[in-house]
């Protein structure tokens, strides 16, 4: 997808009138970060880095790289795990100058976000207005909004907000042929035709470049306690959360689960961490109840429910925090684990999700399927079993090499996900498709389905120059594997 060089300097004259020489980036330790992925398995190919500074100026760029033919692959934080921010010879545009908070709106609950905004600097407009705004994980801090919006990004909040999806009432999109669709509607209720928005949150930049959001805003919570909880198994940990929801409802506002293994390697390579109960537990989870109401004890209320849990031999050993302090440490003992696991070698991941019903029947089988696989794995099951996800990640066993670990990959996707899709499950939680698992959507996804989304992308960018190769394959995209 490398266009000619008569047609390359050409769009770039046309991006550096438009944009300005400074925002139009062509040396290679400039346009080298934008190539690679976070994880380092793919690196891609560009001819330039663009900075529009407005919705306009992306709009002009779109159209530039329309008439020239030449591909353009939007980037925000490039905090991606999918691969789906590599670039493939075409422009690399970047969001990071449409960094601007346009309105909060208390009465209507809302904040007008430009697609450049880091989502941390979202989460504190919020604050500064006396409201939440509830996404949350651990790239906040330089995560930028419309990429989470373009990959309808999950996190630790999802149990009681709902995914980024839920998050939006409103978009304004540049679309493949350079327009602009402003959807900037606060509404809560809009049934004038099709919900537009819908086809560009989650489409990872392959309809259009989300340039602008308007995003709900909730009240702040009043009351917050935080637990981590000792079990005996993963079933256990799905029996409290069963147990807590009901007991609890709405004020259970996070619930994760943690193996053993995971926490002996944040305790391990994260000496500023404490570990948190005496002894040790085949399963951890963490739990948290936040209220809205004034006056609400959620420490007591937790206190009440895992006292009960302990009495009836459901939970083994918690703590709950009895500070913000306190909370945050025990909430760092789950952000650390991805960051930690990377000091034990390689790691062949999987965010998948199945119904609650069958989560531990998921990880059971998954584990037994995996370990009898290959001796010595050790499996790492974590996440946001409150929602049905879980990062099923194997590290690699101990001592062998890394390369030869990180080739079985494709085998044990097929061990884990044929177990997933026979559970009603899905290949893709939370972080996409990207490159990584088109292949993988390709094999598992139902055939109309995969039609129905050739069609759209068909529809709305004939000349697949958005973001190419990504989700669905058309004729002429580039393979999935391109390895650093």
């Amino acid at each position: 997808m490398t266009p000619s060089p008569e047609t390359a300097e050409t769009l770039l004259a046309t991006l550096r009138d438009r944009l300005g020489e400074k925002h139009v980036l062509t040396a290679a330790e400039d346009v080298a970060p934008a190539l690679v992925e976070s994880r380092g398995l793919y690196r891609g190919t560009a001819l330039a880095v663009v900075r529009p500074g407005s919705t306009e100026e992306v709009a002009a760029t779109v159209r530039a790289c329309a008439e020239a033919g030449v591909p353009i692959v939007a980037q925000g934080g490039n905090t991606g795990l999918v691969g789906g921010g590599v670039p493939y010879g075409g422009i690399v545009l970047s969001l990071a100058r449409l960094d601007r908070v346009r309105a909060v709106n208390p009465g209507d609950a809302a904040i007008t976000v430009e697609a450049g905004v880091i989502l941390a600097d979202v989460q504190a407009a919020a604050d500064a207005a006396g409201m939440l705004f509830p996404l949350s994980y651990a790239a906040e801090g330089s995560a930028r909004i419309g990429g989470n919006l373009a990959t309808n990004a999950g996190g630790t909040a999802v149990l009681a907000y709902g995914n980024a999806r839920d998050l939006v009432l409103g978009l304004e999109v540049v679309l493949a042929d350079g327009r602009i669709w402003n959807g900037l509607k606060a509404l809560r209720k809009n049934n004038a035709g099709y919900d537009l928005k819908h086809l560009f949150i989650g489409s990872e930049g392959t309809l259009g470049i989300i340039t602008a959001a308007v995003l709900k805003l909730f009240p702040k919570p009043v009351s917050r306690s935080v637990g981590f909880v000792g079990l005996a198994s993963f079933r256990s940990a799905v029996e409290l959360f069963s147990r807590m929801s009901r007991a609890a409802d709405r004020d259970l506002t996070a619930f994760e689960v943690i193996p053993r293994f995971g926490l002996d390697i944040v305790l391990k390579h994260a000496p500023d961490m404490i570990r948190p109960l005496h002894g040790g537990h085949a399963a951890y989870a963490l739990v948290e109840l936040s209220s809205t109401r004034p006056g609400a004890d959620t420490a007591a209320e937790l206190e009440t429910l895992l006292a009960g849990a302990i009495e009836d031999g459901l939970v083994q050993d918690a703590t709950i925090g009895a500070s913000e302090a306190q909370n945050a440490a025990l909430w760092a003992l789950r952000e650390r684990l991805p960051e930690t696991q990377k000091a034990e070698g390689g790691s062949i991941k999987h965010d998948v999700s199945v119904p609650l019903s069958r989560l531990a029947d998921f990880v059971e089988h998954a584990t037994e399927a995996c370990e009898a696989a290959m001796p010595g794995l050790r499996v790492c099951a974590f996440g946001h079993a409150g929602d049905g996800n879980i990062h099923f990640n194997l590290s690699q066993p101990v001592g062998m090499d890394k390369a030869a670990f990180l080739g079985e990959w494709g085998r044990f996707n097929r061990i884990v996900h044929d177990i997933v899709m026979e559970l009603d499950g899905s290949i893709a939680a939370e972080h996409g498709i990207g490159l990584i698992k088109r292949d993988e959507l390709a094999l598992y996804g139902d055939p109309v389905g995969l039609d129905l989304m050739r069609r759209l992308k068909t529809a709305l960018d004939p000349r697949d120059l958005m973001n190419p190769g990504k989700i669905v394959a058309l004729g002429d995209d580039p393979p999935a594997a391109l390895p650093v």
